[in-house]
């Protein structure tokens, strides 16, 4: 067994059963586990996902929205232990694969069409 099949099998170990699907524009909601001294809780983040990148265990997504009239973006690993869920609020219709125009819109402007089936 040379070296490259043992790294891919431990990153397939690291794999998440349930990862979710979701895709580039989408509104989602991330519930992330934040540590603060002794104690753990679960902070949401909702946003519109700007990007996926990566594969495999190393894949991150990154989200954007609005707080307070200010954009704040976060990146998580999709596999991370810190990532409790991620729930799909709604579908979003794009045609692109990284939504990076966003950044410099806001209000109305800064919306993605909803996909409806």
């Amino acid at each position: 067994m040379n070296a490259s099949e043992i790294i891919k099998n431990i990153e397939a170990e690291e794999l998440r059963a349930d990862a979710p699907e979701f895709n580039v524009g989408d509104t989602v909601k991330v519930y992330a586990k934040i540590k603060e001294g002794n104690r753990e809780r679960i902070q949401v983040f909702e946003g519109t996902v700007l990007k996926k990148q990566g594969g495999s265990n190393r894949e991150t997504f990154t989200v954007r929205k609005f707080s307070n009239g200010v954009g704040v973006e976060k990146t998580w690993p999709l596999h991370s232990p810190n990532v409790e869920k991620v729930e799909i609020v709604r579908k979003g219709k794009v045609r692109r694969a990284k939504l990076n125009y966003l950044r410099g819109r806001v209000g109305k402007k800064a919306k993605v069409k909803e996909l409806v089936k």
